[in-house]
């Protein structure tokens, strides 16, 4: 585990790092190793699309109020094309929020280029 992910749940368990989120937009990165490569030797898509999901429930969560808790009800991932070791960036925005649901988007991309879009609907959960 990185030094400052031991409070970022499983993205930290993976290495995510820099995490902010700030009125409905929220992002992060990753540091691929080879850890994160799957057989084919590019970066696993599952890594991918945990990224995105991490990075668009914080964007939901820095829009609503304190107690709600964003829980993703669907969420496609469109694959642009693969990543390799280096560094991944992830941004997300919320795009729709009505009372129950919420829509975002999400871009993950490597030395400038396009890797990943993905979209989600959360449920938020008023605790």
């Amino acid at each position: 585990m990185s030094p400052g992910t031991q409070d970022a749940g499983f993205a930290g368990r993976i290495g995510a790092r820099d995490r902010w989120a700030e009125d409905g937009r929220a992002g992060l990165a990753l540091d691929v190793t080879d850890e994160h490569l799957n057989e084919a030797g590019t970066l696993h898509g599952g890594v991918l699309a945990t990224l995105a999901d991490t990075a668009m429930g914080q964007a939901v969560r820095s829009s609503t109020g304190e107690h709600d808790v964003p829980a993703t009800s669907q969420l496609t991932v469109t694959y642009l094309r693969p990543g390799a070791p280096g560094t991944v960036v992830v941004t997300a925005r919320v795009r729709t929020q009505g009372a129950h649901l919420t829509v975002c988007e999400a871009e993950i991309e490597q030395d400038g280029a396009a890797l990943v879009h993905a979209v989600a609907t959360f449920a938020v959960l008023h605790r």
